[in-house]
């Protein structure tokens, strides 16, 4: 789920970030420049460590310093076929929305929920639909009351839209479809007790 890359970047330091020690100085910079940010290899998710710097010129007019940096990073890209556990965000007619807490566009679509199900308004929530898997006569609500396990089925990077509504979601650099239609998948609470989010062991 988590790979270390390399990558190596010319950096513009500011004046005000050179009283400190360069390494945080360009460090600061870096995450900044690449924390959050999706990029051909995943999303990045934090600078684990800064391999080399080289230069350090001050252009003219320019009170900056730019240095060429070799630099690791920690990126998430999950792989197909990966179990990864996550949480519920919310459901709709077209599916689930998991969140990982880090990364929140993870998606289950309907076709990909065991069946067979149903989908119904949440009577604790008017503006949510919520998901049923109907087995051997019993019913087992798909909510937020313990972690969700999903299979990753594909990772897709859609193009920024050139246009976008007014009242349109907000765009995903980065999306993961997943399922949870297999025997261990979707609410742990099914296969195994529930273990309430938030109870980590010392």
């Amino acid at each position: 789920m988590f790979c270390l890359s390399e990558l190596e970047d010319t950096v513009r330091v500011p004046p005000d970030l050179l009283n400190g020690p360069l390494e945080d100085a360009i460090s600061t910079v870096l995450q900044k420049l690449f924390l959050d940010k999706v990029l051909s290899i995943g999303l990045c998710v934090s600078i684990y460590d800064i391999r080399s710097v080289e230069g350090g010129f001050v252009l003219p007019g320019d009170g900056a310093a730019t240095y060429k940096v070799g630099f690791r990073i920690v990126v998430f890209r999950p792989f197909v076929g990966e179990v990864i556990a996550a949480k519920f965000k919310e459901s709709d007619s077209n599916g689930l929305r998991l969140t990982l807490g880090f990364f929140e566009d993870v998606y289950v679509p309907a076709p990909l929920i065991p069946t067979p199900n149903r989908c119904e308004p949440d009577p604790y929530n008017r503006n949510q639909m919520r998901w049923v898997w109907i087995f051997e006569g019993d019913e087992y609500i798909i909510d937020d009351s313990c972690q969700i396990k999903f299979r990753v089925e594909n990772i897709s990077y859609p193009p920024v839209p050139i246009e976008r509504a007014e009242d349109a979601k907000p765009f995903s650099p980065m999306v993961v479809n997943g399922t949870i239609d297999d025997d261990g998948l979707g609410p742990v609470s099914w296969w195994e007790a529930c273990a309430p989010i938030g109870n980590d062991e010392d």
